[in-house]
């Protein structure tokens, strides 16, 4: 030990001076209690202060991915599994929504709403269903009359996840939305207004995903699987749309 280290350091261990023999050798197994603990005291004095860690940058690149394990899917109809590269794609346009979103947040923003788009308070889930979804989803009105066809009112079909609307809901206001759209769908249909609800909110969803966030898009793929399962007619589009919910949830 070089000459003053051992005043310089802090003593850790009460160990009061002993006389050790003279042929002490601090580098072979220790023979009593005081030849052990001189040793490590020797041993941590010689620690350096600062220690770092030698990590090899190319394992840095590939960025990191979350697969979430979805228990209680049920498999696709036969025929209708999506394909490896058709999700690998999926994946990829949903990545560059994103990125897109979080870029150009500020801008939409700033972009006034129209008159007519009066968006709910983030606690009404009657009122934010029927502002997602319509009055005609959301009552079960098969079809709205010629009369109504002429002019569309929002009031009555939903208004769309427009990106002035979405970029003005905080990360409570798109948990809690996508929690009344996913408690919504546990009891009734898939419509196209519900799925371009559900793509928008998870494109708006900030990582790293909230505890209860990963609970609601497992539910909500849970419930996609279970649609998806008991679609009678065999509805291709209707089926895609359930795929890529599953899809983005599971990868």
């Amino acid at each position: 030990m070089e000459p003053g280290l051992e005043e310089l350091m802090p003593r850790l261990l009460p160990v009061d001076d002993c006389d050790l023999a003279e042929d002490f050798d601090p580098t072979v197994p220790p023979r009593t209690p005081q030849e052990y603990l001189k040793r490590v005291q020797i041993e941590a004095a010689r620690c350096p202060d600062v220690v770092v860690a030698q990590i090899d940058p190319r394992k840095l690149k590939k960025k990191p991915t979350v697969n979430i394990s979805i228990s209680g899917c049920q498999p696709a109809p036969e025929g209708y599994s999506p394909t490896l590269k058709w999700q690998q794609q999926q994946v990829a346009n949903f990545s560059a929504v994103r990125q897109s979103l979080n870029k150009h947040r500020n801008h939409w923003q700033s972009q006034h709403l129209d008159s007519n788009v009066t968006m709910p308070k983030s606690e009404d889930e009657e009122g934010w269903k029927k502002f997602c979804l319509g009055e005609r989803v959301y009552s079960e009105i098969d079809a709205l009359s010629d009369n109504e066809n002429l002019a569309i009112d929002y009031m009555k079909v939903g208004f769309p996840p427009l990106l002035s609307i979405v970029s003005r809901m905080n990360q409570a206001t798109v948990t809690s939305v996508l929690e009344y759209l996913i408690s919504w769908f546990g009891e009734k249909k898939f419509t196209p207004e519900l799925g371009r609800w559900l793509y928008a909110l998870l494109a708006c969803l900030e990582k790293p995903l909230l505890p209860e966030a990963h609970s609601l898009i497992r539910q909500l793929a849970r419930r996609c699987s279970e649609v998806r399962a008991l679609e009678e007619s065999k509805n291709e589009e209707q089926i895609s749309a359930l795929n890529l919910i599953i899809c983005l949830v599971s990868r």
